[in-house]
């Protein structure tokens, strides 16, 4: 196995060009596990490390533009605010010592079902800005799982940055898994309301071939928040809403049997924590003075 160390963005473009089949490594807590476990063995590695234009973020007006190699514990001290569901996210993943290392790039490119980070990215929206010697182009997230482990990347092609859409309204997220940190998870579901398109966003993880939203329950739920007025007056979510979203969400898992979970379970699960994470992110909603009144929650 050979070692490739660019100093340089240029210099990882070019080299990614001379080698294609080189596996990019920044925070390595993907690709590590699959060396030292002898299930993969690339001919090239490529240390990213020495690039701080991957570890930097920059917020504008309306999006933040976050390095590939921004680490969990910077997303989670920096920015809570512009990318809250991310936020949450990044606290579930592993233990602070991997949270100090891995980001948002690694999971991308790994292209897990099971990686922490897509469910929030998938509610949340926003382009992966990938680049190559060819140039650069911007890979919508809808568009960027192809299936188990695969992404719309091609092979001369480096994640360079993720550009999210800054949070207008709140978001959340759930994850099941046999204990709190260093555990891969059993399943996950992300969610994120967008008041000012009146349309909410999901993002499922580990229950189906690649994560998945759940458009079926966005549109219904969505739909139900209108024509109740709900927007407007912030007033609880009915019961039969909430169950409703919940059955959707639960009905666009396509999940497998194995040493994690069953089928079963893991829809049983993503419908709990669709209910529940519509509770909460409502419940903060409502908090934001639409109504004066309190009342029973959904979940």
């Amino acid at each position: 196995m050979d070692f490739l160390r660019p100093a340089s963005w240029e210099e990882a473009l070019a080299a990614k060009a001379e080698h294609p089949t080189a596996v990019p490594i920044a925070g390595g807590t993907d690709v590590m596990v699959e060396i030292n476990f002898d299930h993969r063995r690339p001919e090239y590695l490529m240390d990213l490390n020495r690039i701080g234009d991957l570890r930097e973020w920059e917020t504008g007006a309306d999006t933040v533009r976050l390095g590939a190699s921004v680490p969990y514990t910077q997303i989670m001290e920096n920015l809570r605010a512009e990318l809250p569901g991310l936020a949450l996210a990044s606290h579930t993943v592993a233990s602070p010592q991997i949270r100090n290392r891995g980001g948002v790039g690694g999971n991308l490119g790994t292209a897990s079902p099971a990686g922490d980070a897509h469910p929030a990215l998938l509610a949340s929206g926003g382009e992966i800005e990938v680049e190559s010697v060819r140039g650069r182009r911007m890979i919508p997230i809808d568009e960027f799982y192809l299936g188990v482990k695969r992404n719309a990347m091609e092979q001369d092609e480096l994640i360079r940055a993720v550009h999210l859409p800054k949070a207008t309204g709140p978001q959340q997220f759930s994850k099941v898994g046999t204990r709190n940190a260093m555990v891969i998870a059993v399943c996950a579901f992300g969610i994120a309301l967008h008041p000012e398109t009146k349309t909410v966003r999901t993002g499922i993880g580990s229950a189906a071939p690649t994560p998945v939203r759940a458009k079926e329950a966005e549109t219904f739920l969505a739909a139900a928040l209108e024509e109740g007025g709900h927007w407007e007056s912030g007033a609880p979510i009915p019961v039969s809403v909430a169950k409703q979203f919940a059955q959707l969400a639960s009905g666009a898992c396509n999940p497998i049997d194995d040493v994690r979970g069953s089928a079963k379970y893991r829809r049983h699960a993503v419908g709990i924590m669709a209910r529940r994470t519509l509770g909460w992110v409502w419940e903060s909603y409502r908090g934001d003075g639409r109504t004066a009144q309190g009342g029973a929650q959904c979940a």
